[in-house]
């Protein structure tokens, strides 16, 4: 069993690569949940969802110690990082997220920086830094195969073909940028 909890703004995609996460556990007849959360402001509020992907069943849909935790904010960081388990992953959107020097650290955690940001502006299109940050995730902690995740993403993303080849290539950068990271 593997619990995800990412969380940023609004409008920073957080629910969507949960949403992805959970759809791509479907596709291997996983046992999932995904539970959404965000403030009424919507995009420029904060929002987070829990994700848990499980060979059994689930007992509860609440994940209150991630294994894997994805922070796209710095208010997000300082609020969730005493909550990752010891050996646990943390993904921090480092376009966003200072350096971590100023920040309190946890050093029986694994965390990762990936400028996101710069990345998805790099290939011209900022609204697929999460597609990227999912590339990583993928590539760093996978809990289900490619395959699944790429089916999953053409699955919920949208039919229209030059937005679809655009999330696929953004994945894979997110993925080689992972594979860098060892």
């Amino acid at each position: 069993m593997k619990k995800y909890l990412i969380a940023g703004f609004g409008g920073q995609g957080v629910l969507f690569i949960g949403r992805i996460l959970a759809q791509a556990g479907l596709e291997e007849d996983k046992q999932v949940t995904w539970l959404p959360s965000y403030g009424p402001e919507m995009r420029g509020g904060t929002a987070n969802c829990s994700v848990i992907i499980a060979a059994k069943k689930i007992g509860s849909p609440i994940v209150s110690r991630p294994d894997i935790a994805v922070m796209m904010n710095t208010p997000s960081y300082k609020k969730f990082l005493p909550h990752v388990v010891p050996g646990g992953f943390m993904f921090l959107n480092s376009s966003i997220i200072p350096d971590t020097a100023a920040l309190p650290s946890r050093a029986d955690i694994r965390i990762l920086r990936v400028p996101i940001n710069e990345m998805a502006h790099e290939m011209g299109k900022d609204s697929v830094a999460n597609i990227i940050m999912l590339g990583v995730i993928q590539a760093v902690t996978p809990v289900v195969s490619d395959a699944a995740i790429q089916a999953a993403l053409a699955g919920i993303s949208t039919k229209n073909h030059e937005l679809k080849e655009l999330n696929e290539k953004a994945l894979n950068i997110g993925y080689q940028y992972g594979v860098s990271l060892g």
